[in-house]
């Protein structure tokens, strides 16, 4: 299966049973992003995070509580 970056718009082959290119079959808002692109965003987002200015807003869990 052929994919393309949504970043920097390189095109490349997955193999066309894997997960992920299930995933992007299946759901058409799943994006492929390579592996270059995601390792340099995960760098900046470490860096953001350890400057302590930066907070990573992750979604919180909510507690199931009885009724």
């Amino acid at each position: 299966m052929r994919v393309q970056c949504v970043i920097c718009d390189e095109i490349e082959k997955i193999d066309s049973y894997c997960l992920q290119a299930k995933r992007l079959r299946n759901r058409r808002i799943h994006t492929y992003m390579c592996q270059s692109c995601h390792d340099r965003i995960e760098e900046n987002t470490k860096r953001r995070l350890a400057t302590g200015n930066f907070r990573f807003n992750r979604e919180r869990k909510k507690e199931k509580h009885l009724s």
